[in-house]
């Protein structure tokens, strides 16, 4: 996942888009934190306090996790999710169906003000580009078969704003990056 995020380049982009479009002393909540990698990167980049970031995953918290950031261990589609101004996800949200994903939507909280994630984007050149990654990269069979999954399931244009089911209330802006990276970002703002 190292290699792909590096190459990707998502956790940098997520980092820009939090520290261009959001407030200093706004919650941040990182969907599907695993390790909490991207997130301990927003708290060493100086991105928020560790009172003000909030992970959730099916995991227990990692060892290394800030004593006063919040880890909610559970299901992101059964739990409630935590109340933040920032909603961040990377290379999570294409794991669940769309009825799935619009029961994630349901559940971000209303003071959410900006919703950034980076997913695969769903288009032959990057299965392409993926095979052709595993090769010079000496990845085995089964990264490349969960790669190839992931670009399947992955999004293009507005779809991911849709099945969350965001309203004419959020501004939505998605670009898909050469290295094959999907990057959504939505702002709650005025009506569009």
């Amino acid at each position: 996942m190292c290699i792909v995020n590096g190459i990707m380049g998502n956790h940098r982009w997520i980092e820009r888009m939090v520290r261009s479009h959001g407030q200093k002393g706004w919650k941040i909540t990182e969907l599907g934190a695993g390790d909490g990698a991207l997130s301990l990167r927003l708290l060493n980049s100086g991105l928020c306090r560790e009172e003000e970031m909030q992970a959730v995953d099916l995991v227990s918290r990692p060892l290394n996790w800030p004593v006063a950031a919040g880890w909610f261990t559970g299901d992101v589609i059964a739990a409630a999710l935590p109340h933040s101004e920032v909603v961040i996800a990377n290379l999570f949200l294409h794991h669940f169906t769309n009825h799935e994903l619009h029961s994630i939507g349901s559940k971000i909280s209303p003071a959410t003000r900006l919703i950034v994630a980076a997913e695969p984007a769903r288009l032959w050149i990057h299965r392409f580009l993926g095979r052709l990654l595993c090769e010079v990269a000496e990845l085995n069979d089964v990264q490349n078969h969960d790669m190839q999954l992931s670009i399947r399931a992955g999004f293009r244009g507005k779809e991911l704003g849709r099945a969350l089911g965001l309203g004419d209330e959020w501004q939505m802006h998605v670009q898909m990056h050469p290295l094959g990276a999907y990057r959504f970002m939505a702002e709650r703002g005025q009506q569009v």
